[in-house]
């Protein structure tokens, strides 16, 4: 028999914390072994419970829930840390996938959402929806000198011309700061590379596969290798690691 999936609740609303413990409990194979009041319980809860899932709000007393992540994370907690808020903004997404989260989920989200969300982050994946991986890549793209492709047809301004044809000022012509690629680059194979490639576009293992030409748990095997050799936690981490060191270049297929 399974084993249940034991999940921690962290939230400073009573009635909260009460609807998540029905939702979840409602569902067979999962157990909610603690409640939090605020960051600090989490943190706490967290270590001594060692549950397998963490469900985090965002705002609560005392040590916010992304503070909590950050120190659950540098304790090295093998939970999921799923990241719940009422608020779709992005900073608090972005927060919540530097601070280490394997998942972010609104709060208007439906039950079976915030169950599929724990089941999901349980065995280990990340919940990499396409709107978050979207989000991820829009965010990258609007960063000074992150470097965007010419249209189709069109060759690239030089760097003493703007891409309007004028003469561009000095300031202007300086090349946008370059990525130093990541060291850790170098233990992956070609396979590997072109595997980070398609998960930082947000490509599923399924997807991965079909454009491969490979099964399904090959590239499972590959996405695994590569989150070990470079350290990563899960998906999300490597999208952003992909993003970070110009292997994927927002806008380019």
């Amino acid at each position: 028999m399974t084993a249940p999936i034991r999940v921690l609740l962290a939230d400073d609303q009573d009635l909260v914390r009460v609807g998540l413990r029905i939702i979840l409990e409602s569902e067979d194979g999962i157990e909610v072994v603690g409640e939090a009041r605020n960051g600090r319980e989490a943190v706490t809860l967290g270590r001594e419970l060692t549950p397998d899932v963490i469900c985090m709000d965002v705002q609560m007393p005392e040590l916010d829930g992304l503070e909590a992540t950050r120190q659950l994370i540098a304790h090295g907690t093998a939970a999921g840390i799923l990241i719940l808020t009422t608020f779709d903004r992005d900073d608090y997404l972005f927060a919540a996938l530097e601070a280490g989260a394997s998942g972010f989920v609104l709060k208007n989200s439906s039950p079976e959402s915030l169950v599929d969300a724990v089941q999901v982050v349980a065995r280990g994946d990340a919940l990499l929806s396409p709107d978050v991986t979207r989000r991820v890549i829009e965010s990258f793209a609007r960063r000074p000198g992150a470097p965007a492709p010419a249209p189709p047809g069109e060759a690239p301004p030089t760097a003493d011309e703007t891409p309007t044809g004028r003469t561009a000022s000095a300031e202007e012509a300086a090349p946008p700061p370059t990525l130093t690629p990541a060291p850790e680059l170098g233990a992956l194979t070609d396979r590997e590379r072109e595997v980070l490639g398609l998960l930082a576009a947000g490509r599923s293992n399924a997807e991965i596969a079909r454009e491969l030409y490979l099964g399904e748990a090959t590239v499972k095997t590959h996405v695994s290798k590569i989150l070990q050799k470079l350290g990563l936690r899960d998906r999300i981490q490597a999208v952003v690691f992909a993003y970070e060191t110009g292997v994927a270049v927002p806008g380019r297929p």
